[in-house]
């Protein structure tokens, strides 16, 4: 129904509409900035020249070749075995279709059986419980709050500490082994 494929070069003028959403920017802890499409193709341009440590594909349907959203794994550390975790679905209309579950779940996969890393993190906003709960659902545990660490829409946010060790992840098919975190 989905897959991944490196993201490419004719993927940045949509990447860069959502990127200059200020909605969806809000939901990623980001600071909302207007980015022109030139600074995206320098973004690009960047992780084309340190794919060595940041591996960042498009989202897609199968029988399709439009992009519906941005995953990532970015420092990657080869000693450490580990790297952080984002990403992006990018239209409304997209969200909460499986797609983001496919996409952590398959990035997860290539992340561990793979690339041999060992650990997954990410941060996330405090109040974004759609996020938490899709990052529970593929596994991730609460790791702890990272006080006022996000400046945002005015005021200084909350963001939460979650990762998954490869033991603890199962495929895709993830048998909660952890309690309920409580935030």
């Amino acid at each position: 129904m989905f897959r991944l494929r490196e993201l490419e070069r004719k993927d940045l003028p949509i990447i860069n509409r959502w990127k200059n959403d200020a909605g969806l920017i809000a939901l990623l802890g980001a600071p909302f900035r207007y980015i022109n499409l030139d600074v995206d193709m320098k973004w690009f341009d960047g992780y084309m020249s340190n794919r060595g440590s940041t591996v960042r594909c498009a989202i897609t349907k199968d029988n399709d070749d439009k992009i519906h959203g941005l995953v990532s794994l970015v420092l990657v550390d080869y000693m450490n075995q580990s790297a952080e975790f984002h990403i992006m679905i990018g239209d409304k209309e997209n969200q909460g279709k499986g797609i983001g579950f496919f996409a952590v779940n398959e990035m997860l996969k290539h992340a561990f059986y793979n690339m041999n890393l060992k650990r997954v993190e990410l941060t996330v906003l405090e109040d974004n419980e759609r996020a938490k709960h899709l990052y529970e659902k593929c596994g991730f545990v609460y790791e702890g709050r990272m006080r006022q660490a996000k400046f945002n829409g005015g005021k200084f946010l909350n963001m939460l500490l979650h990762s998954v060790l490869r033991q603890e992840y199962n495929g895709g098919d993830y048998v909660t082994i952890h309690e309920t975190p409580i935030y």
